[in-house]
């Protein structure tokens, strides 16, 4: 039943995802909240597949600390579903990632058009300086701005290295940051085409100000939040 409800689910995502690509694509003359507002309508579409197709379900605790002006979220990071249920949890956000992403045919393309934050990680210190640029711009333009600190997608019950790029440009944009923990990676794992029903638990920690921070004490404050929250999410890991 697994493999079954698995292939369902990638056939349509395979069907829904170019001709929305073409929708995304005519919202470019619209201003950026308005393109963001269609083109999440692609990640909605995704999660109730997950949740009619295969079971996936999520809750959500802690919501309450979530501040009313935009800042940071600094999130874990196990698989391919936060990055598109994030967009139903929480206000419009843009994402910090790696500019090659945006070259990916159809997907990048959309991806292209909600304003995400595109840096080049070659060009070290220019490239930190151009994220904190468009960092100020997304949270002035009402954006909030979602980073996974480690980077790469973690495997639950296994901790990858947190960069402090998203504390350091919390820090010079002078914004509220709110940790996230999760388990969506019992469900949905890394690059696995097999995806498990369950449900996803996402919570909401509460919002450190960066101003009394420097980026390092600030990566280590989420860091010690999120990692200490995983051993209650992920408790057989």
């Amino acid at each position: 039943m697994t493999f079954l409800r698995s292939l369902v689910f990638l056939i349509a995502e395979i069907l829904v995802t170019p001709p929305y690509a073409i929708v995304a694509l005519a919202t470019f003359p619209l201003p950026r909240l308005a393109r963001y507002r269609v083109i999440s309508g692609w990640s909605r579409a995704m999660i109730w597949l997950a949740k009619s197709v295969l079971g996936i379900r999520y809750r959500v605790i802690g919501m309450e600390n979530l501040p009313r002006t935009p800042g940071v979220i600094l999130a874990k990071h196990q698989s391919a579903w936060e990055t598109l249920a994030f967009q139903l949890i929480f206000p419009p956000q843009v994402l910090v990632l790696k500019r090659e992403l945006l070259w990916i045919p159809f997907f990048g393309w959309g991806l292209a058009l909600t304003s995400p934050i595109a840096i080049d990680r070659s060009r070290g210190v220019r490239a930190l300086n151009r994220m904190a640029e468009l960092g100020r711009e997304r949270l002035a333009q009402g954006f909030w701005i979602a980073i996974f600190p480690e980077g790469t997608r973690v495997k639950p019950g296994e901790r990858g290295k947190y960069h402090e790029g998203g504390a350091w440009l919390a820090v010079k944009c002078g914004a509220s940051v709110v940790p996230v923990a999760h388990n969506a990676g019992l469900f949905w794992g890394r690059n696995a085409f097999l995806k498990r029903p369950g449900t996803v638990t996402v919570e909401v920690g509460p919002p450190i100000d960066s101003r009394a921070h420097t980026p390092e004490s600030l990566n280590l404050s989420v860091e010690e939040w999120i990692e200490g929250r995983m051993a209650s999410l992920c408790p057989q890991r």
